[in-house]
């Protein structure tokens, strides 16, 4: 089999390249927007990923398609028209790619799209399923909304099959923004008011998601189909940083502090989304993996946090 990988230089993207060297019947071609010096194959400049990239040289046999590579969810945009901006990559470049695809003959092309396309929060024992209604509220979310659409319209008009997974907050080896900080915010030995937020967020470890999107590229019964993907074990924000520590060595050190005092100090300094993030719920269910792929997370949660929060530690003295 000959797959094409986007975004194998990034933190998911070369996660699931490793994973595909380790089968000597594949042979996978990465395009990247610029060769690092000494680079070599399966490395392939193309440059930028827009609506005019020419993808034909790279896309020569390919039998499926990984498209990982995005304009990531930046959490202080300073663009003029972030919509605008991330539609460049992620609708625009995303549509691109695909159209080059079924025209030279690809068979599947595997979406990495985002939970933010259901939603940005979830009721209390409602958690986001692939037959809701999406709900994209920022530019990011809506950009991957419209990918997902333009896609399923190319996808009908060429045969090319079509696979969408929107993860939620992926955590492993090497992560970074939200979840590196709050390690590092865990690594100081203070306690920390969060002791009575006790909300449910859905998150999936790098190699369980790694996994799936492998299970994606074979499966028959994936073809066409949404999945909405998770460790199947959410935590709270308490739970969370209790086990943190723990791997760490440390005691939780948590102290109560009610949830309604975060939201109030949030709207005097117009961060309420941020306290929305700490404090709401972000579920999902990813029973449809399970059902019709016959798919488990092969990492146990426990595991998942020992080898992120060890990697982090060796990293942070």
């Amino acid at each position: 089999m000959n797959i094409l990988l986007t975004g194998a230089t990034g933190f998911l993207g070369s996660a699931v390249l490793c994973r595909i060297r380790q089968d000597a019947e594949v042979k996978v071609s990465c395009p990247v927007r610029k060769l690092k010096l000494g680079e070599v194959a399966p490395f392939i400049e193309v440059g930028d990923i827009n609506e005019s990239t020419d993808f034909s040289s790279v896309l020569v046999g390919i039998d499926v398609v990984v498209h990982v590579a995005a304009r990531v969810h930046v959490m202080r945009d300073e663009s003029e028209d972030p919509l605008s901006e991330y539609r460049k990559v992620n609708v625009f470049g995303t549509a691109n790619l695909a159209r080059q695809a079924a025209k030279a003959g690809v068979r599947r092309f595997v979406f990495i799209s985002s939970v933010k396309v259901s939603g940005e929060y979830t009721r209390d024992g409602e958690p986001f399923v692939e037959t809701m209604i999406p709900s994209p509220e920022d530019p990011y979310g809506k950009s991957k909304f419209e990918a997902e659409e333009a896609l399923k319209e190319i996808s009908v008009d060429s045969g090319m099959e079509l696979v969408i997974i929107r993860p939620p907050l992926v955590y492993g080896r090497g992560v970074k923004a939200n979840f590196a900080n709050l390690m590092k915010l865990c690594s100081i030995p203070v306690p920390l008011p969060f002791g009575l937020v006790h909300n449910k967020r859905s998150m999936i470890y790098l190699e369980n998601l790694v996994d799936f999107i492998v299970c994606c590229v074979y499966h028959p019964k994936a073809v066409n189909e949404i999945f909405l993907i998770s460790d199947d074990q959410d935590l709270s924000l308490s739970e969370l940083i209790g086990s943190i520590r723990r791997v760490m060595g440390k005691k939780s050190l948590l102290f109560p502090v009610p949830v309604k005092l975060f939201e109030f100090l949030g709207s005097l300094v117009r961060r309420q989304a941020v306290i929305e993030r700490l404090t709401g719920n972000l579920q999902v269910n990813s029973s449809k993996a399970r059902t019709l792929l016959g798919w488990s997370p092969p990492y146990s949660v426990s595991k998942a946090l020992e080898v992120t929060v060890s990697d982090f530690l060796k990293k942070d003295v």
